[in-house]
């Protein structure tokens, strides 16, 4: 019997598209799903020059593998991944891998990869990045874990990946989980970007009055630009699409509610359980969740008085001002999730390279950007840098465009146009360069009220004072 190099589990638009990626690269590979329409799907799209075979047998796709078996899941995240491993399981041999390449919560992966080891057999967690388009054309890939078992996967994942400068978007993320870890904050910083481009577009709209056609020019020119990135690319193309069923531009007749798959919460969750500040990502999930109170907006926008804009005397100058805002809030948005990442490597023994990361993601992901270069430069130079703002060259793209910052977000106040992502951004970029925040008075109050005690400027130790109340 014919054995095929790879197989995967789940046909839907993702495991199908990445299934073909890898059978258009010169690799053999068996495809699962109960589905009979999804199997008949994905024989019928396969090109003469693939070597693909699709099953609706466990028994069958597991006996078509060479061994040791590798086999990518491309199912939902939880308990589908774990029904998956408990009918598969049984089926394999000592020193075969499972590989899921699904948006899977890292301590889960953990937990599986203990689970699979008892059983001598290996379980990477892979995170894969690029929607449909990426996972057929080239998508960035995070897989982490065992070393042995990516060793033998690397060619296979070079193969397929997308390339930038001839070299390939992905590399070994870590020990355990780490894949599944860099991907959900890789998530949480799309969640934050998307947060900024969309408050743009708002000042841009509301504060300059410009119209679709208008906010394509200038998303067209800043994405020729040092802000080019997909998500700038694809706002550009949003702003031409015209609605079938009116004629109009369609993002006009979107309902404002976004929906949310769990990653970026899951990033916020980590960011507070082990310390680090993110607040840009946590108010990109916040703005998501206000955006489903859609009556109650619509109520309270009635309730309060008009808000009154007055329009910039220099709309060019305006535009200039919002896009090195968004420029810079993205760059802080970047910063606040590569400082989790390197906590994280700390707090769980990932032994994350920084350094790959931002190479990795600079194509086939959501956030790849032209600046990821910069910052691939700045991990190259040092390694071990704790947070991209204190690299010199940053510094200096930081000091100028914080004014640009500054004086958009505080047009959006003095506007009533909300602002949430841009405000927290500059919020984070202040307090992070304070030598001296006004927390010594927290602590003043936690001990006043709790004997939380507090430590000193001027000497070493631990204290804690009886506190005079003139209410006493």
């Amino acid at each position: 019997m014919e054995k095929y190099n790879y197989g995967m589990i789940g046909l839907g638009v993702m495991g199908r598209n990445l299934l073909y990626n890898i059978a258009e690269n010169g690799f053999s590979i068996a495809g699962f799903d109960l589905d009979d329409e999804k199997v008949k799907h994905l024989q019928d799209g396969a090109t003469s020059k693939m070597k693909v075979k699709g099953t609706v047998s466990l028994e069958e796709f597991v006996t078509a593998l060479e061994t040791p078996r590798k086999i990518i899941l491309m199912v939902p995240a939880g308990k589908p991944v774990d029904a998956v491993l408990g009918n598969i399981t049984p089926l394999l041999s000592k020193g075969d891998i499972v590989i899921d390449a699904g948006n899977s919560y890292f301590e889960d992966t953990n937990r599986r990869i203990s689970d699979l080891a008892a059983k001598d057999l290996h379980f990477v967690g892979m995170g894969v990045s690029g929607g449909e388009k990426g996972a057929r054309k080239g998508p960035s890939i995070m897989p982490g874990g065992d070393l042995e078992a990516f060793k033998l996967l690397k060619p296979m994942l070079e193969a397929i990946a997308a390339k930038v400068d001839g070299e390939a978007c992905t590399a070994y993320m870590g020990k355990g989980s780490a894949g599944n870890y860099v991907k959900m904050v890789h998530n949480g910083i799309e969640y934050a970007i998307m947060q900024l481009i969309s408050e743009a577009y708002d000042l841009l709209r509301k504060g300059a009055n410009l119209n679709n056609e208008q906010l394509y020019e200038v998303f067209k020119k800043w994405n020729e630009g040092e802000m080019n990135s997909f998500l700038i690319e694809i706002t550009r193309d949003i702003f031409q699409q015209k609605d079938d069923l009116t004629n109009a531009y369609l993002v006009d007749k979107i309902l404002d509610k976004a929906g949310a798959k769990g990653t970026g919460k899951w990033t916020s969750e980590q960011a507070m359980e082990i310390g680090v500040s993110i607040p840009t990502i946590d108010i990109a999930v916040t703005s998501r969740i206000l955006s489903a109170y859609k009556d109650e907006r619509v109520l309270a926008s009635k309730l309060y008085s008009e808000k009154e804009i007055s329009i910039p005397e220099n709309v060019e100058s305006f535009i200039q001002e919002v896009g090195d805002a968004l420029y810079l809030a993205t760059l802080i948005s970047y910063a606040q999730g590569l400082a989790l990442l390197v906590k994280a490597s700390e707090e769980y023994n990932f032994e994350i390279p920084l350094k790959d990361v931002v190479k990795i993601w600079r194509g086939g992901c959501i956030i790849r950007s032209v600046l990821l270069e910069k910052f691939y430069t700045a991990y190259s130079a040092d390694p071990n840098l704790s947070n991209i703002l204190l690299n010199q060259e940053i510094s200096e793209i930081v000091k100028s465009r914080i004014q640009s910052l500054r004086k958009t977000a505080s047009f959006a106040v003095e506007s009533g146009i909300s602002s949430l992502g841009l405000q927290t951004a500059l919020g984070y970029f202040d307090a992070y360069t304070t030598e001296s925040l006004p927390v010594n008075l927290i602590q003043a109050q936690r001990d006043y009220f709790g004997a939380h005690t507090y430590q000193r400027v001027d000497r070493e130790g631990v204290f804690h004072t009886t506190w005079n109340s003139s209410n006493q």
